[in-house]
């Protein structure tokens, strides 16, 4: 089996993906544990300076990656135009204005999806994010090619 589609590569997308990656990560877990603990911490003992750390720490994090997906998407010139993409029975094939990059299914990192996208890591910080509203009606047979050639323990896909 082989399907074939196209992804346009948005702010939206992309900072869907940030957020997945960031509050996945230790970093972005932890600094969400202090937040939430600050602000239950003044309504059990009061001191309106835990309040506002709390919530500056829970909103500073969603606020930059909104500004990053921003910035990478206008200083990345490859998001100006669609992504088409290959999956095969080999792995993954993503070209773009004549130049083509192929990935095997076992060198693939993990599979996730989120409400928006699949994201699919090539590495543990580089990925291809499938946007849903792109994929339209063929989003369960790339599920299903995804899940087909990866290892269950790596794909986290609901």
């Amino acid at each position: 089996m082989e399907l074939e589609f196209d992804v346009k590569i948005t702010a939206d997308a992309l900072y869907d993906y940030m957020l997945r990656h960031t509050y996945y990560s230790a970093s972005g877990l932890i600094g969400t544990i202090v937040g939430a603990l600050m602000i239950v911490y003044f309504f059990a003992r009061g001191g309106l300076v835990f309040l506002i750390a709390g919530v500056v720490i829970l909103l500073y994090l969603p606020w930059t990656l909104f500004i990053k997906s921003r910035q990478q998407m206008a200083g990345t010139p490859a998001f100006r135009e669609p992504l088409h993409y290959k999956l095969t029975e080999e792995g993954m094939e993503v070209s773009q204005g004549g130049e083509v990059q192929t990935q095997k299914w076992e060198d693939m990192f993990r599979a996730v999806s989120t409400q928006r996208s699949l994201i699919v890591y090539t590495s543990r910080v580089n990925a291809s994010i499938f946007p849903k509203k792109d994929l339209g009606e063929l989003t369960p047979r790339v599920i299903e090619m995804i899940s087909t050639h990866m290892p269950p323990a790596k794909v986290k896909i609901r």
